[in-house]
């Protein structure tokens, strides 16, 4: 084996110094069991759901209690040593991955639901509860937690927080914010903070609404109190199969136009139906074009009438078959497929990187048709899945991350799919956050103005910039080289967008 270069050995030697004062200074607030830093147990922590982006942290730190939380925020801070909070992993835009001369701090012990409250229909847990372990909890009361994003058996509400995630009912539910109503934590001083109230309303500033989806950037959140709704007495699901993309999506921009608010309305490709029906033998039309789930919830009565209506809106628009869920046990098989579109995709690809761009219902054909035509130019495969009620696309790309001209392409691919959104209307993201997946293309969304006035927002939380530094806020060196790359390039695409 080759010996290191000089200006590597130097790097391993800092690194290496840095990281025994950051373990002895953390020895000191924390037991040796909380603590991590040798490299076989490090190496989990290196990336997130993002798996195509890896760093291992100097430290990981695993406290049990607020008070060692809040310790290590100040002992961090004092050594301007950045940290990244993690939950579950479970994000997709690498939100969580290591600083590489930093401290991962870890929720994963703060997983008790401190109060289930049937009258204020609220719960109070701490961040590393599990989303789905609220609705389970919750279910003896007739209540559950809305929000369902895919990964809810695994996923985190603190990381929920962080990324103001939704699911395939926020349609009608709404995302993370709509669904909170209160936050604790701590500042990267080590300060207690709280935002919003227990009631509907809170004086002041709607910080919540800055807290929730802001990445881990400006506070550790330890504890969250949400609000539960009555589950619904009856849920039925439509699947409806179309022939054409384009018929499919102007059925669902149909469906809303009608003024019906269904409780879930999904849509997924040819390619994703045959990956799923592989997986989970959900009962898909595997000769369709396009699928689309239609879910009703409410009183028999209420659902019946809206099942009815939006077979209508449905038929009307083309489609060639519908089947209605006649049991609970045949709408989760519907659901099935849909819940399982990611390690699906897993099954036939070594690696994919999930886009999650939102944009216009009205130009969902557009830009189906679109991503059809990247395929054949960056030469990789992209199987689409999606919360086609509010607009919010997740295209799969499939690829090789061994193989580093399909890591590039990918990359491209994903670019070229953002982009093209913003183009039509649309943003970025819709629900897995920006991390370091979407640095780049947050210079085509926003302005350096507008990027600046977030950094002010981030300096006043974080003046020393140390929570979850060097991500979803590119600087304007950053936008400036990417500008030039894209140019040297010849991918220009929509000169009229900020990008320098």
């Amino acid at each position: 084996m080759n010996a290191p270069a000089p200006t590597e050995q130097h790097s391993l030697l800092e690194r290496s110094e840095r990281q025994s004062q950051v373990v002895r200074a953390l020895q000191a607030v924390l037991p040796a069991h909380a603590l991590l830093w040798n490299n076989e147990d490090t190496t989990p922590y290196e990336c997130d759901g993002l798996t195509a982006y890896r760093q291992r942290p100097l430290v990981v730190a695993l406290p049990e209690t607020y008070a060692q939380v809040q310790a290590v925020l100040k002992t961090c801070h004092a050594l301007d040593l950045p940290v990244v909070a993690r939950g579950a992993g479970t994000g997709l835009s690498g939100g969580a991955m290591p600083h590489k001369l930093g401290v991962t701090l870890s929720l994963a012990k703060f997983n008790k639901i401190l109060k289930l409250d049937a009258a204020s229909r609220t719960a109070v847990v701490q961040g590393g509860v599990r989303n789905l372990a609220i609705s389970e909890a919750a279910a003896p009361l007739g209540l559950y937690y809305a929000p369902d994003p895919s990964s809810q058996i695994a996923c985190t509400i603190g990381g929920n927080v962080a990324e103001n995630s939704g699911g395939v009912h926020c349609l009608k539910y709404g995302l993370t914010v709509h669904n909170v109503l209160k936050v604790k934590g701590f500042t990267i001083e080590g300060e207690e903070v709280e935002f919003g109230s227990d009631a509907l309303d809170a004086a002041g500033y709607d910080l919540l609404s800055i807290i929730i989806g802001s990445e881990g950037m400006l506070a550790v959140t330890t504890e969250v109190t949400v609000k539960l709704v009555p589950k619904p007495r009856l849920a039925r699901c439509i699947m409806a199969s179309f022939d054409d993309l384009r018929k499919a999506g102007d059925a669902v921009a149909a469906v809303i136009a009608a003024g019906i608010i269904p409780a879930g309305l999904e849509m997924m490709d040819k390619p994703m139906t045959a990956a799923v029906e592989d997986f989970v033998h959900a009962g898909y039309d595997l000769s369709a074009e396009a699928i689309l789930l239609c879910e009703s919830d409410g009183t028999p009565e209420e659902v019946e009438e809206e099942i009815g209506r939006m077979s209508d809106v449905l038929r009307r628009c083309g489609a060639t078959a519908i089947a209605v869920s006649q049991d609970e046990a045949e709408r989760l098989r519907f659901w099935s497929g849909r819940k399982n579109a990611f390690p699906a995709s897993g099954r036939i690809s070594p690696d994919y990187m999930c886009m999650d761009s939102t944009i216009p219902r009205k130009r969902l054909a557009d830009i189906l048709l679109a991503i059809a035509e990247m395929e054949k130019k960056y030469q990789l495969r992209c199987a689409n899945v999606f919360h086609a009620g509010d607009g919010n696309l997740h295209p799969l790309i499939l690829f090789d991350a061994n193989d580093p001209d399909q890591l590039h392409r990918c990359e491209l691919f994903g670019a070229d799919i953002l982009e093209t959104s913003v183009a039509m209307g649309g943003t970025v993201t819709g629900e897995h956050g920006v991390g370091v997946e979407k640095l780049n293309s947050m210079c085509v969304q926003f302005s350096a103005e507008e990027n600046e006035q977030m950094f002010s927002i981030k300096r006043a939380f974080d003046s020393k910039g140390l929570l979850n530094p060097g991500k979803v806020i590119p600087t304007l060196n950053r936008c400036a080289e990417y500008g030039k790359m894209l140019v040297r390039g010849g991918q220009i695409k929509h000169p009229d967008l900020p990008r320098f």
